[in-house]
């Protein structure tokens, strides 16, 4: 069973840094893209930014210059460094990944969508 395993959120003040990292886990041949999307109340979900099978990155339009999505790195783990936060970066923040792993007890492979089960990011003025 594939699991998207999320952590580093937290609090901030305005101005301040987190890091948020996600990791693929389970019976995984190969991960391709790679996203993280938020959350606030009250919003849709929106696409903060993403790394494709190919490494090209895409951001937000509000996070740009200010969000950093790294490499997918050879643990199936990608993160999300988030500089200059503001109060409107409060949200939950979820993982998304497209997954090619093992699904039956047969050895067959499927590639699915995973999201991971978020976490939350606190922005203070």
């Amino acid at each position: 069973q594939v699991q998207l395993v999320e952590s580093g959120g937290g609090s901030a003040q305005a101005g301040g840094s987190l890091r948020l990292s996600c990791r693929a886990a389970g019976p995984i041949f190969s991960v391709n893209n790679m996203a993280w999307y938020r959350q606030a109340p009250g919003k849709q979900r929106e696409l903060v930014a993403e790394i494709s099978g190919d490494a090209t990155k895409k951001y937000a339009d509000s996070v740009k210059g200010r969000f950093t999505i790294s490499d997918v790195d050879v643990r199936n783990t990608v993160y999300l460094q988030m500089n200059a936060l503001r109060s409107e970066d409060s949200a939950v923040y979820y993982c998304n990944a497209d997954v090619m792993a093992t699904v039956t007890s047969l050895g067959d492979m499927e590639e699915r969508n995973y999201w991971g089960q978020g976490t939350l990011v606190t922005v203070s003025s």
